[in-house]
């Protein structure tokens, strides 16, 4: 029996060219669990607080229910995708870093069957890395990419000398993603996925 699924596609706001990807998730996945995967596929470090906007709610991780800029933040554990489409919503924002600003637009496709065959979730495509940890924004992205396009620049071997390597703006690392994604993040929802569809527990089949 296969996962029903969504297409999710994750951009980059106000980046030029576009900074996106695209995976397919079971509707089962929570937003907790969206984060992580946005931190992977993006390759953050998770170093910064992060909310995600959903109509007039904020949800993430609340500090014992505190009121935080006169928003309730609710828990983004608790709230899976399919719980989102059955109300309707079909785009939603996700901000990591709140100095920077790193706002990413979520939008979800009409769910579907998966195929019985594959482990999901699966990462489908992307383009263009993302912006390096503390860069400064979309300002500071766009002037670390000119410092870093030739070594010409005046600025390249001190951005150099900060990000630590050279930086590939075409090279999102697709290999890498498709590890973490494919093989550790499915291979975490495999016992409870047996123990679900067979009726047994996994220490017992």
């Amino acid at each position: 029996m296969s996962e029903v699924i969504t297409r999710v596609r994750i951009e980059l706001a106000e980046t030029t060219p576009l900074v996106w990807r695209e995976l397919d998730l079971p509707l089962s996945t929570t937003l907790a669990s969206l984060h992580d995967i946005i931190q992977v596929v993006m390759r953050w470090q998770d170093y910064h607080l992060h909310e995600f906007l959903i109509g007039d709610k904020v949800y993430g991780v609340p500090d014992r229910g505190d009121v935080v800029d006169e928003r309730k933040v609710y828990k983004e554990q608790g709230l899976r995708l399919g719980a989102l489409i059955e109300r309707g919503v079909r785009e939603f924002l996700y901000v990591y870093d709140f100095g920077d600003n790193w706002r990413h637009r979520i939008t979800m496709d009409e769910p579907r069957p998966g195929d019985p065959g594959l482990e999901y979730p699966r990462f489908v495509v992307g383009a263009r890395r993302a912006p390096p940890e503390d860069v400064g924004g979309i300002t500071g992205f766009e002037e670390f990419l000119e410092a870093m396009a030739g070594t010409e620049h005046e600025q390249f071997q001190r951005m150099l000398s900060w990000y630590g390597e050279v930086f590939d703006p075409e090279d999102i690392e697709e290999h890498w993603i498709r590890m973490i994604i494919e093989d550790n993040f499915a291979a975490r929802r495999r016992g409870p996925l047996k123990s679900h569809r067979t009726g047994k527990r996994p220490w017992n089949s």
